[in-house]
């Protein structure tokens, strides 16, 4: 993966490109009405075809989905037609988590290998992660906050934590997601890594604001 790209790239004239979009390395989600022209660039960056898409009737796609290379994970706010559109265009397991937490993007964490799961989510919400995703699943804080998902982002090469992540635990998130983790921020400074991440195994895509030493940390993170 010594190849991979480090993209700088905005959504909406905006740097949280992770709140908007999401990727494996097959699909691109991308809300409905999002501008061709922009939309292509984007899948030429993560080597990928793009997929329009709603979730809740929102273009928040990154915040309330989860996805890897198995599956698509939707909150139960999804509409039946979306879950349909994106089981036919995606070809993927799609699956609808039944808890109240349906901003699913801030609370689970998940590659190809493992995903890291809010202690917020029951067990049953956990076997659910685990069917969909196709992966272990472990409960777990990360810098002492419930949000996983927002605080961690990962690929099969590497991830990339909240700067306040201790040590300890950024070690049992590696066994999890089989790779090593790094502290980092994103956009100058936000510790809320997620929202300003577009990863896939191809190439990882950063808002625009991301500074030359948060890209350093970045690298190290997922070109190891």
């Amino acid at each position: 993966m010594r190849g991979m790209d480090i993209i700088k790239y905005d959504l909406y004239r905006g740097s949280n490109i992770g709140v908007y979009a999401a990727a494996n390395d097959r699909v691109l989600l991308l809300p409905r009405g999002f501008e061709p022209a922009k939309a292509e660039r984007l899948e030429g960056h993560l080597g990928v075809r793009c997929v329009y898409a709603s979730v809740a009737n929102t273009r928040l796609l990154g915040t309330l989905l989860i996805m890897n290379n198995n599956g698509i994970l939707l909150p139960k706010t999804a509409f039946e037609d979306e879950y349909e559109h994106l089981k036919r265009e995606t070809d993927l397991v799609v699956g609808v988590l039944d808890s109240g937490f349906t901003a699913l993007g801030n609370i689970v964490c998940a590659n190809d290998t493992g995903a890291v799961v809010s202690p917020w989510l029951t067990r049953e919400d956990c076997r659910t992660v685990s069917d969909v995703l196709g992966v272990e699943a472990v409960q777990g804080k990360v810098a002492g906050l419930y949000q996983t998902g927002s605080t961690m982002v990962a690929n099969n090469t590497g991830a990339i934590a909240h700067p306040q992540a201790g040590r300890a635990e950024m070690d049992v998130f590696a066994d999890v997601l089989g790779v090593r983790v790094e502290q980092g921020s994103i956009n100058n400074g936000i510790p809320y890594v997620s929202s300003g991440i577009l990863a896939n195994n191809n190439a990882v895509v950063v808002g625009s604001l991301t500074t030359g030493p948060e890209i350093m940390t970045l690298t190290r993170a997922f070109l190891n």
